[in-house]
Formats: structure tokens, C-alpha cells, sequence
């Protein structure tokens, strides 16, 4: 069984600090049993980060879309695992307004980290809390999943501005407050790549290489889970190299990434 001090030799074997901004991607089930469940694994993150912040996707991407253009903070469930519908509903945490892609947010300061969510027109832009990692020297942990789960990596992409990766069709988002304030979004682009034939974080893998040749990932165990520590200066800094070089797109398909563009 995991447990919290566990956890603990986790987060000290990744080199993360107490006051430390970190994000998760995680498959209980690939962990196996944890002592308290996903609330046990909340937990012992928050008791670990002591002066940081713990950021859990709460994306509801899958339930707001065009056909169905609503938000509610209050309500509106996650589709992207148990741990996250857990965390969206927790009275410690501070769930963004952010439409699509909220997260919710445990420590000091978590309601400052979350202002302003409800203004952003697209997944994961500059200035979001997804993307305000690379400001904060933030972490990724994927726990029992791989790139294809890595969030971070789409505001890497709105970052750089990489071409074909929102739709150009906007359309606008009612979202519901702690109060129950209706706000209308800003004209809201989602992910769209019309290059590929899936999403193209479903090839966020063929990064993995250069991740792991320039330091930006390290790996460790938590249970039965392998998990990535990924460090989110280093992958943007490693993708913006990469994407100098390139004369193609790299994640419509799966494809080898020449050594000498990330070297």
C-alpha cells in the first residue's frame, strides 16, 4: 500500500521543494492501493508542499463544447479520471473558472493563482495557470501515464505559437461562478489540429527522447506506477530547439525526431 511517507520520498527523490509549484497526471489505478485513496494522495502532496501549490486538472473538456457551451465551478464533473473528480470538489481546494481546462488548486495563495481564468479564449494560454508553470520553475508528475497525458505540453505549443493546433471557429462559453454569477467567455478556440487524425498530444511521446537527452524528464517509482518528473523550463526550452530546426510537424503522426534538432 502507498502511503504518505511514500509520497514524501517520491517528491524529495524527484528534488522537488516544499514551496515548489507542481501538477499531476496520475492513474490510480496504475499506483495500486493507496492508503485514504485519491484523497490520501491529495493529502499527502498538500502536507509535502508546505509554502508551494498543488495543481490538479480538473478539465471538463469533454462535457463544454459547442453543443454544450456551459461552465459551472460548483458542478460541472471532470472527464478526465477519479483523481480529478475528487479534487474538483474538495472544500480545501480552489477550482479555476477556466471552461475547458480548470484545475484546482491547494495551498496558500491558491486563490491568486486561479484569478482571471474565465478571460482566457483558448486551452492553455500565456498567462494561465496551465502555462504560468514555465514562470514558476514549475514540475509535472505523470504518474502512471505518459506524454500523452501531459497537459503542459499544449500550452507549450500556444507559447511558441505553433501553427494548426487551435479551431479558427470560436464560439463562447456561459460560466457559472461560486455564486452563481453567469460570465460569458471571451470567443473560445479549442484544440484542433487539422493536420492529424486524432489529437496531437496523442503524439506528444515522439518528444520523449529529447526529453530524457536534455534532463527535462527523470524517472521514478510511486507503487506500482512508473512516474516521469518533468521539468517545465527545460521541456519548453527543449521543444522551442527542436521547433527551430524542424521543416515539418512533428506530432500529427508518430516520428522520429532527429538527435541533431534537440542536441
Amino acid at each position: 500500500m502507498v502511503t504518505k511517507n511514500d509520497i514524501f520520498e517520491l517528491l524529495e527523490g524527484c528534488g522537488i521543494k516544499h514551496n515548489d509549484k507542481v501538477t499531476i497526471h496520475c492513474s490510480l489505478r496504475a499506483v495500486g492501493e493507496i492508503e485514504n485513496g485519491a484523497d490520501g494522495l491529495i493529502d499527502g502532496f498538500c502536507q509535502y508542499l508546505t509554502d508551494g501549490l498543488f495543481i490538479v486538472p480538473t478539465h471538463t473538456w469533454a462535457n463544454v463544447d459547442r453543443e454544450h457551451p456551459h461552465y459551472d465551478v460548483r458542478n460541472t464533473e471532470p472527464c478526465i479520471g477519479a483523481l480529478a473528480k475528487v479534487a474538483a470538489f474538495r472544500a480545501d481546494g480552489v477550482r479555476s473558472l477556466h471552461p475547458t481546462h480548470s484545475v484546482t488548486v491547494f495551498g496558500k495563495g491558491a486563490a491568486d493563482y486561479v484569478k482571471g481564468e474565465e478571460n482566457a479564449a483558448s486551452p492553455a494560454p500565456i498567462g494561465s495557470c496551465i502555462s504560468r508553470l514555465y514562470e514558476e520553475n514549475g514540475k509535472v508528475l505523470l504518474v502512471g501515464v505518459g506524454h500523452e497525458r501531459n497537459t503542459y505540453l499544449h500550452a507549450v505549443d500556444e507559447r511558441l505559437d505553433i501553427p494548426d493546433r487551435l479551431n479558427p471557429e470560436a464560439f463562447q462559453i456561459t460560466i457559472k461562478d461560486y455564486d452563481g454569477n453567469e460570465i460569458t467567455s471571451p470567443p473560445f478556440h479549442t484544440h484542433f489540429t487539422a493536420a492529424s487524425d486524432t489529437c496531437v498530444s496523442d503524439y506528444y511521446p515522439n518528444y520523449k527522447k529529447a526529453f530524457e537527452y536534455t534532463r527535462a524528464v527523470t524517472y521514478h517509482q510511486l507503487g506500482d506506477a512508473l512516474v516521469y518528473c518533468c521539468d517545465v523550463v527545460k521541456m519548453t526550452d527543449t521543444v522551442r530547439k527542436i521547433w527551430e530546426k524542424t521543416d515539418r510537424d512533428l506530432c500529427i503522426k508518430e516520428d522520429d525526431i532527429p538527435e541533431e534538432y534537440y542536441r
